[in-house]
């Protein structure tokens, strides 16, 4: 691993205006340069780079960072290896910290695999191109399977010869140690003779391509199935294959996906080739297996918008309806492509031309809660338990999607669809995430807040794009203004930051948007340790949504709302006064702190209202079904939050407590 001091020689070195201008023509434009994204098609430049900060930022397509993040963008790879192409770039010397002897173990048996099965890939190629069963039965498949020459080259597709060992033979002669022909499961010990024997025999074979362009693995068919014969193998779980991990395509699929910022999921290897042939490249595949969270990260890098292709099998498209409700807790944008009966996207891409299959794509793409719902109501029909059933499936798809804003919207959607009154969903979608939160298990050690439980509170109901902004202006006030004091006297200096995190926290206070959240939580634990350095660090950060809402947060073109806009600065002529000059400071200091209240106390202001508005829905519910003992209590509620209210209207200076 890189130690830090050198990470930060890197970073030093790297100046961003340097560092772009490899890939991107830039013109000075005042303090900063401008230019077209390299991440999306433009014709006016939105792309700015700031030399003064050394980050980056497109007002297009919302990318932005530092050095390193602007070569994991660019060269699509990982944290550590864009810190190796900039020290290359200015000769800096990587100094890894020393590793364990498990690590240098672990590393040199990883490193050993990869060439293996690096080895094995071009063997199975030149089988089938050079050797005569090879031809006479792998090409011939492919060719009738309609794929040109060069697919053929591109998804790097071979041939195991129908033979006990001729992988382990060739593999031996070449200096390849047995050790790691089993360790990647390319062959195993026969249990008479101990004796290697190949996995992959008389199959076509389809090399796993990881993100990175390494070799990981195999998937192998055959083509004259006979008795106890799997049609399909894949390579087993090894240190460099992890099923659950990998897409297959990935790597051929990633800068179509980012230049079309729509990814394509389809089931199988060859529907993958064939709609590329098609001229259809941002396809991936997730191979025959479950839907994994971890796949599901790995489209999200490059996009949140997933179209989901499947044949016309009911029983199919049922199964798959768990890898919708996955993508909508991920918080992925999604739709569905039903393909014509008798057809999958293998089929149907070979005969259809590219302008064909995109044009019937765009016109047959449907929402995923359309898609749900009449695929759920249809099997119901005419059954009313049937459809109760179907309902509360649909409702805890929507349930899952944590952007308050989209949920929304699928929720007025579905209110129309189903014929249900919409304040009856919010209800009864917020009684699901509170089971859930219930259900789900603590925290990791690590803390992550990935791993923490849902956030589900008495007023997260009703998405209100006031949160998000008033969220947005108390992060944006945290990180521009953070050391700033707004109570300076002999005993007491308070900072916006340390004013801030105690009213949150005092209030127990979690922001509603997990994006947000998650960087306040990461904000409070950097605070106390890096105050001064604050925004550096949050520019820097290895991840990348945290990293690009830093920079939209640090960046002039986000503003606060108008009745906080004005910003006082010293003037010109105040330097030559000390006396103006302190004044000045504590009229600023005034302004400051009178910004700070209001967004802090409108904040409160949004949760009393919508806490009100919650606990009139419970109160008409426990009268209707004649439970007065809770409706008693929702009144007592009720009135102690109108209370809040009025204080709040009274006097926005004040501090208000909201627990009741």
């Amino acid at each position: 691993m890189i130690d830090f001091a050198t990470v930060e020689q890197i970073k030093d070195a790297a100046k961003i205006e340097d560092v772009v201008s490899d890939y991107v023509t830039l013109r000075r434009r005042g303090a900063n340069m401008i230019g077209l994204c390299p991440f999306h098609n433009e014709k006016t430049p939105s792309f700015s780079v700031n030399p003064a900060r050394n980050i980056f930022k497109c007002f297009g397509c919302g990318k932005g960072g530092d050095s390193v993040h602007f070569i994991m963008e660019i060269e699509q790879t990982s944290y550590w290896d864009a810190l190796h192409v900039l020290a290359k770039k200015y000769g800096i010397e990587i100094r890894e910290r020393d590793l364990t002897p498990e690590e240098i173990a672990a590393r040199s048996d990883r490193e050993s695999m990869l060439t293996v099965n690096d080895f094995t890939q071009k063997h199975f190629y030149e089988n089938l191109h050079k050797h005569s069963e090879g031809r006479a039965v792998g090409l011939s498949y492919f060719r009738e399977r309609g794929l040109r020459e060069d697919i053929i080259e591109k998804f790097r597709l071979g041939f195991a010869l129908d033979a006990r060992d001729t992988l382990a033979k060739a593999a031996t002669v070449a200096g390849y140690k047995e050790e790691y022909l089993i360790k990647t499961g390319l062959c195993f010990k026969n249990e008479r003779d101990g004796k290697l024997v190949d996995r992959f025999r008389g199959r076509v074979i389809f090399p796993f391509v990881n993100i990175s362009g390494k070799i990981v693995g195999f998937g192998g068919r055959v083509l004259m199935k006979t008795e106890n014969t799997a049609k399909y193998i894949n390579s087993p779980e090894s240190e460099v294959y992890h099923k659950s991990n990998e897409l297959y395509g990935i790597f051929f699929a990633k800068a179509a996906i980012q230049k079309k910022d729509r990814c394509f999921l389809v089931e199988g290897y060859t529907d993958v080739i064939s709609m590329h042939q098609s001229g259809i490249e941002n396809v991936v595949a997730s191979s025959g297996t479950s839907l994994t969270e971890k796949q599901i990260r790995i489209i999200q890098r490059f996009t949140k918008n997933i179209t989901l292709i499947y044949d016309g099998d009911p029983a199919g498209i049922k199964a798959s309806l768990r890898g919708i409700d996955l993508f909508l807790s991920e918080g992925m944008n999604i739709k569905v492509l039903l393909l014509p009966d008798g057809d999958d996207p293998d089929s149907f891409a070979q005969k259809t031309n590219a302008s064909d299959l995109q044009e019937f794509i765009e016109k047959n793409s449907t929402d995923f809660i359309r898609f749900k719902i009449k695929l759920l109501l249809d099997d119901a029909a005419g059954d009313p338990v049937k459809r109760a059933t179907a309902i509360s499936d649909i409702l805890d798809s929507i349930a899952k999607i944590s952007d308050h804003i989209t949920r929304s919207e699928y929720i007025k959607e579905s209110s129309a669809l189903l014929g249900l009154d919409e304040q009856k969903i919010y209800y009864e979608i917020n009684k699901i995430k509170a089971r859930r939160a219930e259900k789900k298990p603590p925290k990791s050690q690590d803390g992550s807040p990935e791993s923490q439980p849902e956030k589900t509170s008495e007023y997260d109901l009703k998405a209100d794009t006031s949160f998000d902004k008033l969220e947005y202006e108390l992060l944006q006030l945290l990180v521009r203004e953070a050391n700033e004091p707004i109570i300076e006297t002999e005993t007491d200096k308070t900072t916006v930051a340390q004013y801030i995190l105690k009213e949150l926290q005092t209030d127990a206070i979690e922001f509603r948007n997990a994006l947000y959240n998650k960087f306040l939580a990461e904000f409070k634990n950097q605070y106390s340790e890096n105050n001064n350095k604050i925004i550096d660090y949050f520019k820097n950060h290895s991840n990348a949504q945290i990293n690009n809402l830093a920079i939209d947060l640090i960046e002039e073109k986000y503003v606060l709302s108008k009745i906080f806009e004005e910003k006082q600065t010293v003037t010109a002529e105040s330097h030559f006064d000390n006396r103006l000059i302190e004044k000045e400071r504590i009229r600023r200091r005034e302004k400051l702190g009178e910004k700070v209240g209001r967004v802090v106390l409108s904040y409160k202001n949004h949760i009393i209202l919508e806490r009100i508005r919650l606990k009139i829905i419970d109160l008409k519910t426990f009268s209707e079904n004649g439970d007065f003992e809770n409706a008693e209590k929702t009144m007592n509620e009720l009135k102690n939050l109108e209370n809040l209210k009025i204080i709040l209207a009274k006097e926005l200076g004040e501090r208000v407590i909201l627990k009741i």
